[in-house]
C-alpha cells in the first residue's frame, strides 16, 4: 500500500519511480494537459501519469493524487 498523498519527493526522478512503483504509469490523467517540456521546451500532450516529449525523449510525470494539477508534472530526465 501506498502512503496516500502526503508524500513528499525530492525531485522528478523521485515521483516517476513512485508513479511506477504503484503501477501507475499508464493511468490516465483526469484531463489531458498541454505542457512545455522542461528539459527541451517543446509543446507536448500528457494523457497518463507518465509521459515522454516526442523531441528529446525526457519523461514527465505526476502522481495519481495531483493528476488534476498541471503544476505538479515534473520532468524525472531522459533515458530514466
Amino acid at each position: 500500500m501506498h502512503g496516500g498523498c502526503s508524500g513528499s519527493f525530492s525531485d522528478g526522478l523521485d515521483v516517476l519511480n513512485k508513479v511506477r512503483a504503484m503501477g501507475f504509469s499508464a493511468a490516465m490523467l483526469p484531463i489531458a494537459v498541454e505542457i512545455s517540456c522542461q528539459n527541451c521546451g517543446r509543446e507536448m500532450t500528457m494523457e497518463t501519469c507518465e509521459a515522454a516529449c516526442g523531441e528529446c525523449g525526457a519523461i514527465h510525470a505526476v502522481t495519481p493524487c495531483h493528476a488534476g494539477d498541471p503544476s505538479a508534472i515534473v520532468c524525472a530526465g531522459v533515458g530514466v
